[in-house]
């Protein structure tokens, strides 16, 4: 299995200065679990494009990883000609972190069976995960621990703190339109809409 907990990898290495050189670099890279991601509205979607902006990806890359079941929009499906897909937050938060594992080296079997895994959590949980992997496998590590235990243990290890990916898509989106789940658009969820990127926003500058 592709994502397992990395708490047995290294149980036998204990040594104190190598964990606290892991510990340091889990907490330069930001896997320690140290935030909260805010909240995000499970009516908003964002169409193609914008998941393209906010990810780093090319529409054919987005196409291709729907048709073929990797990340499916779950705000909206494409239903025929003059339909568009809308992609949820949570959509492209894996989006992103499927870029990043790809980026890596990490083949699109192993991608598949993390993604699968990731579709299993709430969104919630998906915010105190940190992947990480050796660029064969991935493994998910839920404490601390479990992150230092696989730094200090693997050579060319590199994790993705799913906290951090959060802010930054958080942040990507901020500047980018978002449309309501319902085809049509009210007042009431333009105005949701527009006061959730002010808040991003107001978030970023102060």
């Amino acid at each position: 299995m592709a994502v397992s907990s990395g708490e047995d990898r290294n149980a036998d290495q204990d040594d104190p200065e190598r964990r606290q050189s892991a510990r340091q670099r889990a907490g330069e890279e930001g896997l320690l679990f140290d935030g909260q991601p805010v909240k995000v509205p499970a009516d908003l979607g964002y169409k193609g494009a914008t998941a393209c902006a906010a990810v780093g990806i090319t529409y054919r890359q987005l196409d291709y990883w729907a048709r073929t079941g990797l990340v499916e929009p779950t705000v909206r499906a494409a239903h025929g000609s003059g339909t568009q897909r809308l992609y949820g937050f949570r959509d492209i938060l894996v989006l992103k972190v499927v870029k990043r594992l790809l980026d890596t080296g990490v083949s699109l079997q192993q991608i598949r069976i993390a993604v699968q895994h990731l579709r299993d959590r709430g969104v919630n949980h998906l915010a105190q995960i940190t992947l990480m992997s050796d660029g064969v496998s991935v493994y998910e590590c839920t404490s601390p621990d479990e992150v230092i235990d696989l730094l200090q243990g693997g050579q060319g290890v590199f994790g993705i703190a799913l906290g951090r990916v959060w802010q930054e898509v958080e942040g990507s989106l901020a500047d980018l339109p978002g449309e309501p789940a319902e085809s049509s658009e009210s007042p009431l969820e333009d105005h949701h809409a527009d006061e959730l990127a002010r808040r991003r926003r107001a978030r970023r500058t102060g």
